[in-house]
């Protein structure tokens, strides 16, 4: 049975646009030319979307985040509303919060989570069930590959690729002692570095330029420069092929 969708009166939709069945649309969001926009999606006050966007069945933008009371991270403040940029695919039942800026010809897919101010890099893919946390910057035309986790104050430079299942870390003192709040940080990715499936990164690590972390490391020191580093501790091993550099791509 065919269902209404409510969309606010102060609403924007762009010629072209297709939409279907049980949507809110609330004030004062802006949609694009030309998308294609699924069912059961909500998307919240004042977001911005680009031309030719594609959202998906189920899926929530512009959300608020929820604040714990023993949270180290989040803070309450008001937020810019969410923006997508043109051509960008957005799967199904993902979550993309407010104060969250997604540049054109991202893809985000199915059951991934985007918090509150970040920012996704052009032609960035993130994968099936990716979550990345509050306050990190991911650049353009990074890979994060499936239930990669990326944890808040993470920086991400531009064609970095994250394997599956690679975990970020930023609180060492794993929530106990107030004193760790002075000491949160996350993990710093440069240009072009790479991390194996099933590593995990200690809080306050920067892997440089180019650089390799092997599959099922544990990085607990920074990764110099185009090398590889692999076990638990990552020790580096050797250099990253010539043939691999991103100079050579």
């Amino acid at each position: 049975m065919k269902t209404e969708n409510i969309i606010d009166q102060s609403a924007s939709i762009g010629s072209g646009t297709k939409m279907g069945h049980n949507n809110i649309i609330h004030e004062n969001v802006e949609i694009g030319e030309d998308c294609q926009i699924g069912h059961n999606i909500i998307i919240y006050q004042g977001t911005k979307i680009g031309k030719g966007v594609r959202i998906d069945d189920n899926t929530v933008i512009g959300k608020l985040p929820m604040k714990a009371s023993a949270s180290a991270v989040t803070k309450e403040k008001e937020l810019s509303p969410a923006a997508i940029g043109d051509n960008c695919i957005v799967g199904t039942q993902v979550v993309i919060y407010a104060g969250c800026k997604i540049n054109s010809n991202v893809l985000v897919a199915d059951l991934s989570s985007i918090r509150e101010d970040v920012e996704i890099g052009e032609y960035t893919i993130v994968g099936r069930g990716v979550a990345v946390e509050n306050k990190c910057t991911v650049g353009k035309r990074c890979k994060l590959e499936t239930n990669a986790y990326i944890t808040a104050l993470s920086e991400i430079g531009d064609f970095v690729f994250i394997s599956p299942n690679v975990t970020f870390t930023n609180d060492n003192f794993m929530g106990r002692t107030k004193e760790r709040f002075k000491y949160h940080k996350g993990v710093t990715i440069k240009t072009g570095g790479r991390v194996g499936a099933n590593s995990t990164v200690l809080p306050g690590i920067t892997i440089h330029e180019d650089a390799l972390v092997a599959a099922g490391s544990v990085v607990t020191k920074d990764v110099p420069s185009e090398k590889i580093v692999l076990g638990s501790p990552a020790k580096v091993w050797n250099d990253v092929p010539e043939e691999q550099l991103l100079k050579n791509q």
